[in-house]
């Protein structure tokens, strides 16, 4: 009803006057609740960036700092959803919530506000099993950074009082044993780096910085960054600890002076907002920001005009729960005045100074912490619940509530809030929950891209084809050095694994960037590879198959030397009495050719997969045998040289070497001793099948291993025969011509000096398979030389002129030789 102007003012006025009054009398701080049960609340509405010089102790006066929104969202949750739990029916049923909130403006001045909290009747005594003034606190929500934690839970800690953190996500408090009454409704640092070194990984990003607060949260996340990214291909080019005297414009100069595109800024909303502002002001521009969940849905920065010009923002966020009732909540709570007493102003923490808001203010702020707020007061009104051994319709009010009773049932607690589900596990952290990857698009919001889930399963996504990038369109890069070509390995130059030179992996080796983008991996003995290959490819396997058509000329070649050694054998025999045979050796032409024959066996073992029987077969019966034969010839050209020139002059000697058939006894002493080196060297050290891979590095050339050192024995007999032979021979150069069987064992000799010679400049030169037939054409070659050259000459003699073939011509020969010499 409307008041008359003229007569009714005066009183109108004081209606007016007893109207605010008496609402002022029946409203309570929005700091204080009286209940049944207290919780106590520690929320950084203001913030006081340094403490100032002080020359005597004083408590912080909190409303006179710099005011946070969003804390004061925070801690308007709190309230609300207390008065949501007290107007439940279900949740603590008959029993009435109160709490006891206090400003934490100051991690080193709040003290008074924290002692309040643990103390009865402004006191504090010690713990005992039945003390005389139990406190109706239970439970304290908060505080919500982690350095403020810091402080603050040790003076908890010590009678298990329950805190349950929204904030505080250092590593460090799910360590039990130092905090062991502490639980959390947000997850530890791990997550959130876990979540943004995912992001990099994505986008192949290599090359970053990462900024920090340099504080306790900020020092926790660098030190969980380092350790994850250890077995990654990232590397943390730059890292700085941000304060309230960083110099940015120094800091930004050394990220762009090192190529850096992608920062990652894991810092809390008033420093991040700082650090923005400045890259703004600095004209920094073309970056990829990585905002932490303490900042990514950040309402003011999207909305600025020159955010645009610094690159591209991406965020890791929690997911934003719609809390029903919260916006009601402020409407009604901002409509109604609220006054601090005198009591609660002397406390300096309990007064907000923030009637100025307006609900939209409040409703519209960055939401990120709300639902960890929200869930923790919930978390603590169900342990009271379990406690009190509520049923549907009331508690047990005989049971005196202790806070580490709560504390028990806390680490218990699984129950559903607005379709998420609360659980803690071992250390106090919370089991199940998700991150959202947000976008700042165009418009100024956070646009949702993907999302990251923890429980059950680790799930993560992303939908890159929504962002926005300044690059327009493509992904923007950051390394320090290029990815190297397919087939070049790294060289790391400096201590970052990131900046690299590249070195093509030479022949014989490849690379595996996936196990080891470092080295070159060598290749197996059956495989080769080109210069700068990735894979190894199998080599190919040679060797001469007895089908090899220089390998049945060959064998057809070994097979007419037996057939021809045995027609000059029928020929030899059947003219056995004529001097031509004699002259030649008689008995000893059929040893000859008989191990000329059997020298023959080596050839067909060259060719074929080489085993062990068929690489000794490949040397033994020519070493043996052949020893024979120059045996043969080197007693032959003795005994023409002794016949001739020595009988005149020793003919004592000429006399023993014919009673004791001294040619049989080198003979048989050469085979012996060919035998027994032979046998020594082929036991300790036998030929076995080798595979040449050094010389064709696409080839593997099956060949036959000979050990040097058991060989040099056979060889070195075979060279002093050979050497005898020629030494022998040479001296009976001057023979008569028809009667001159030196001279064609020296011809002999000569070619076959001449056939080793060249298989050893080729063997120097070539190693392919074919080397292995030509081996064997200089065994045959050996062979048919004896039998082309010592031979055939005779065999020519006693078929085509039979009249050299008598006695009287050799007499004529000897008889003309003796005149000659002794004139």
């Amino acid at each position: 009803m409307g008041c008359n102007v003229h007569f009714l003012a005066p009183l109108c006025l004081l209606g007016s006057l007893l109207h605010v009054w008496s609402q002022c009398m029946a409203q309570t701080s929005e700091f204080q609740l009286e209940g049944d049960y207290l919780i106590g609340g520690i929320f950084d509405i203001h913030y006081s960036s340094s403490s100032p010089y002080r020359d005597r102790p004083e408590a912080i006066d909190c409303s006179s700092q710099h005011f946070i929104l969003s804390s004061y969202r925070r801690f308007q949750l709190m309230r609300f959803a207390v008065e949501q739990i007290n107007n439940s029916s279900n949740l603590l049923p008959n029993v009435s919530l109160g709490y006891d909130i206090f400003d934490h403006c100051s991690d080193m001045q709040s003290f008074p506000g924290i002692l309040k909290l643990i103390s009865v009747n402004n006191g504090i005594q010690p713990w005992g099993e039945n003390p005389k003034n139990l406190s109706k606190m239970i439970a304290v929500v908060g505080p919500f950074s982690s350095t403020d934690t810091f402080t603050v839970t040790p003076l908890l800690m010590m009678n298990f009082f329950p805190v349950v953190s929204y904030g505080a996500a250092s590593s460090a408090f799910s360590k039990k044993a130092k905090f062991p009454s502490f639980l959390r409704t947000v997850h530890s640092n791990k997550k959130p780096i876990e979540v943004i070194v995912n992001i990099v990984l994505y986008f192949k990003w290599r090359w970053v910085a990462f900024l920090n607060n340099d504080n306790d949260y900020g020092n926790d996340g660098l030190e969980l960054f380092i350790k994850r990214i250890v077995d990654t291909e990232i590397c943390m080019a730059y890292n700085k600890g941000l304060n309230d005297k960083t110099n940015y414009s120094q800091m930004f100069h050394q990220i762009e002076a090192q190529k850096i595109q992608v920062i990652i800024v894991f810092t809390t909303k008033l420093t991040a907002e700082a650090l923005i502002k400045s890259a703004m002001q600095l004209n920094i521009t073309d970056k990829v920001w990585i905002a932490l969940d303490t900042w990514s849905l950040n309402k003011k920065l999207p909305k600025m005009k020159e955010i645009k010009n610094i690159g591209t923002v991406l965020g890791v966020s929690q997911p934003v729960v719609p809390i029903p009732g919260f916006n009601d909540f402020i409407y009604s709570s901002k409509s109604q005045p609220h006054c601090e007493n005198t009591e609660q102003s002397m406390l300096c923490s309990q007064v907000c100074n923030c009637s100025g808001l307006s609900p939209e203010d409040v409703v519209s702020i960055d939401p990120t912490f709300s639902f960890p707020v929200y869930s923790a007061v919930y978390a603590v009104a169900h342990a009271l619940h379990k406690v009190l051994q509520c049923g549907v319709a009331k508690c047990n009010g005989n049971i005196t509530v202790y806070p580490h009773m709560v504390l028990a049932e806390l680490k218990k607690s699984n129950f559903t809030l607005l379709n998420r589900s609360i659980q803690f596990d071992e250390n106090g952290d919370p089991i199940s929950g998700m991150y959202d990857i947000v976008f700042w698009n165009q418009s100024g919001e956070a646009q949702e891209i993907g999302f990251y889930h923890f429980h059950p399963s680790i799930n993560f996504f992303i939908n890159s084809s929504q962002i926005q990038w300044y690059t327009n369109g493509t992904v923007p890069t950051s390394v320090c050095s290029p990815e190297c070509p397919a087939g070049y390995v790294r060289k790391q130059d400096g201590i970052h694994k990131c900046c690299f030179s590249c070195i093509i992996c030479p022949n014989t080796t490849y690379i595996n960037s996936t196990e080891d983008p470092y080295s070159c991996i060598s290749c197996k003995d059956t495989e080769w590879s080109a210069e700068g290959s990735t894979s190894c490819n199998q080599r190919l396997v040679e060797f001469i198959p007895f089908t090899d058509s220089g390998a049945i000329l060959i064998m057809l070649g070994a097979g007419a030397l037996v057939g021809l050694t045995l027609a000059v054998s029928v020929l030899f025999a059947v003219n056995y009495n004529t001097p031509v045979v004699r002259s030649a050796g008689g008995p000893m032409c059929f040893l000859i050719l008989g191990c000329l024959s059997l020298c023959s066996i080596s050839v067909f073992f060259y060719f074929g997969q080489p085993s062990v029987s068929s690489c000794v077969l490949r040397f033994l019966p020519f070493f043996l045998f052949y020893t024979v034969c120059l045996a043969c010839f080197v007693v032959r050209s003795f005994q023409i040289v002794c016949i001739f020139k020595i009988a005149a002059k020793f003919p004592k000697l000429h006399s023993w070497w014919m009673k004791y058939h001294g040619q049989w006894l080198v003979i048989t002493a050469a085979f012996t001793t060919q035998a027994l080196i032979l046998v020594i060297g082929y036991s300790s050290a036998p030929p076995k099948p080798y595979n040449e891979t050094v010389w064709y590095p696409r080839e593997i050339i099956l060949s036959c291993d000979i050990d040097l050192i058991a060989t040099s024995g056979s060889v070195v007999l075979l060279s002093s025969l050979c050497s005898l032979c020629f030494i022998f021979s040479y001296m009976g150069k001057d023979l008569p011509k028809n009667y001159n069987e030196a001279k064609s064992i020296t011809f002999c000799l000569l070619l076959l000096i001449l056939t080793w010679i060249i298989f050893a400049t080729e063997y120097m030169l070539y190693r392919g398979k074919y080397i292995h037939t030509i081996n064997a054409l200089a065994v045959l070659s050996s062979l048919y030389s004896f039998l082309l050259w010592y031979f055939f000459p005779k065999c020519y003699i006693i078929i085509f002129q039979p009249h050299k073939n008598t006695q009287q011509y050799f007499q004529d020969l000897i008889q003309n030789y003796t005149k000659t010499i002794s004139q």
